[in-house]
C-alpha cells in the first residue's frame, strides 16, 4: 500500500503561483499513484482542480480550516474509491476547542486534522489515515495539537494507523519524540530502502525535513523516498513529497 504526503504550497508568487503549477502537482501524483494521500495548504481553488482531475480515481475527506466548509485550507485525506470503502471519518481543529472553526492556544492560523477509516475491498483489512499540518509558529499549539490527534488515534490501536502531514518540526523536536513515545514509528527510519534528502527545500532557499509518514500497528515498511522530480524542469511546490510503500495487516 502506497502512501504519500504532499505540502502543494497555498499560493506562492510570480513564476511559482499556484496556477502555473497545478498540472505540476497533477503529474506527481499521477507519476506515484498513491493509494491514499494527505495534502497540506490546499486552498479551495486547489481542491477544485484535484477534484475534477482525480474524480475518476480519488475521493476524499476534508474541510476548509476557517469554516469547516470552503473557507481556508484544506489538509484532505486523498483514498482511491475503488480499492477502497470509507468507513468512518472525522474532521477536527487542533485547538481548545477541536468540534468547531477554531484558533488553538499560541496559533498562528486555524489548524485541522482530517482522518479516514478505509476497508481494502480485496481484503477487508481495515486501517486509520489521518492527515495535518501542525502551526509554523506557536509550539505550544504544536505540542498540544499533536496531543489531541494522539488522542483521536487511539480509538483505532485495534488496526494499522498511519499519520501524514507538514508538521514544522524536526526530528530533534518534543513533537516528533511524543509521536515515537506514543507508538508511532517514522516510515522512514524502519524502511528497508530510504534516502535521507530534506522534504522542504524553499526553492533553493534552505531545507529541512519536516514532512513525515508516521505508522503504527504495521508489519513493514519497503521503501520510503523524497520524490525530487522536476516535470519540464520545474518543481511542483517548495516541498518535495514523501512516499511510503507500506506492508500492513489488521493486528486483531
Amino acid at each position: 500500500m502506497k502512501s504519500m504526503t504532499f505540502n502543494i504550497l497555498c499560493a506562492g508568487r510570480g513564476e511559482n503561483h499556484w496556477v502555473f503549477r497545478q498540472k505540476l502537482v497533477r503529474d506527481i501524483i499521477k507519476k506515484y499513484a498513491p493509494d491514499t494521500f494527505g495534502l497540506q495548504e490546499v486552498h479551495y481553488a486547489w481542491m477544485r482542480y484535484l477534484i475534477n482531475q482525480f474524480k475518476d480515481t480519488y475521493d476524499f475527506v476534508g474541510v476548509g480550516k476557517d469554516d469547516g466548509n470552503k473557507k481556508g485550507e484544506f489538509s484532505p485525506v486523498f483514498y482511491n474509491k475503488y480499492k477502497f470503502e470509507l468507513l468512518d471519518k472525522e474532521d477536527f481543529w487542533l485547538s481548545e476547542t477541536p468540534e468547531k472553526p477554531s484558533l488553538g492556544w499560541d496559533g498562528a492560523e486555524n489548524r485541522t486534522c482530517s482522518y479516514a477509516v478505509l476497508k481494502e475491498k480485496e481484503t477487508e483489512n481495515v486501517y486509520a489515515v489521518f492527515n495535518t499540518h501542525l502551526d509554523h509558529i506557536g509550539t505550544t499549539a504544536q505540542i498540544e495539537g499533536i496531543k489531541l490527534i494522539l488522542k483521536k488515534a487511539e480509538k483505532f490501536n485495534d488496526m494499522p494507523i498511519i499519520i501524514t502531514g507538514d508538521f514544522n518540526v524536526t526530528p530533534d523536536s518534543d513533537v516528533y519524540k511524543m509521536m515515537l513515545s506514543n507508538g508511532f514509528s517514522d516510515a522512514r527510519t524502519i524502511a528497508k530502502e530510504k534516502d535521507n534528502i530534506d522534504s522542504f527545500h524553499w526553492y533553493g532557499k534552505g531545507s529541512k525535513m519536516i514532512d513525515f509518514i508516521f505508522v503504527k500497528n504495521i508489519k513493514s515498511v519497503a521503501v520510503v523516498k523524497t520524490a525530487t522530480d522536476k516535470i519540464n524542469g520545474k518543481l511542483p511546490s517548495d516541498h518535495y513529497p514523501v512516499i511510503a510503500e507500506i506492508d500492513w495487516l489488521n493486528i486483531k
